[in-house]
């Protein structure tokens, strides 16, 4: 079975990283589920077949930031269904807490990343922004994880 046409579910994984009140998210424009503009993602990918989702975890941060993360614990699944670009989507998240194997990555402000001979950037932003409906987070019900809800 593939998944020509986009028309099953995505097996995904995201990696929660925080610094005290501060989440390191890639950050994205366009068109999205709540309108047009800038909006933010944690880091993660796609799981690919045979792989473990911790696997895919560790193995996107290296990719992504060239940095090396530990998983503190698993925080849940999440079913995602969006539109970006006014692409329709549907994912099933598995989301981890992650941390810096070196603790030094905290102190960078900004990460390049470069997938698919693109560039873009993670950057650490205040929890409350996501929290106060400030910034966008996708996806939407991880919000409510953060804030120690289901």
């Amino acid at each position: 079975m593939n998944n020509a046409g986009g028309r099953y579910p995505r097996a995904k994984v995201i990696g929660v990283l925080q610094s005290g009140n501060r989440l390191l998210v890639e950050e994205f424009s366009g068109v999205h589920s709540k309108g047009f503009g800038t909006y933010y993602r944690p880091i993660g990918g796609s799981i690919e077949f045979g792989e473990k989702s911790e696997d895919a975890l560790l193995r996107e941060f290296e990719e992504e930031l060239q940095v090396k993360v530990e998983i503190k614990n698993y925080m849940g699944c999440i079913e995602n269904i969006f539109s970006i670009n006014e692409q329709r989507g549907h994912e099933i998240l598995q989301v981890y807490g992650v941390e810096f194997s070196e603790k030094e990555n905290y102190a960078k402000e900004k990460f390049e990343i470069l997938e698919g001979g693109q560039s873009s950037f993670a950057n650490w932003v205040n929890l409350a922004d996501f929290i106060d409906g400030v910034k966008i987070l996708y996806p939407d019900s991880l919000v409510c994880k953060l804030e120690g809800g289901n």
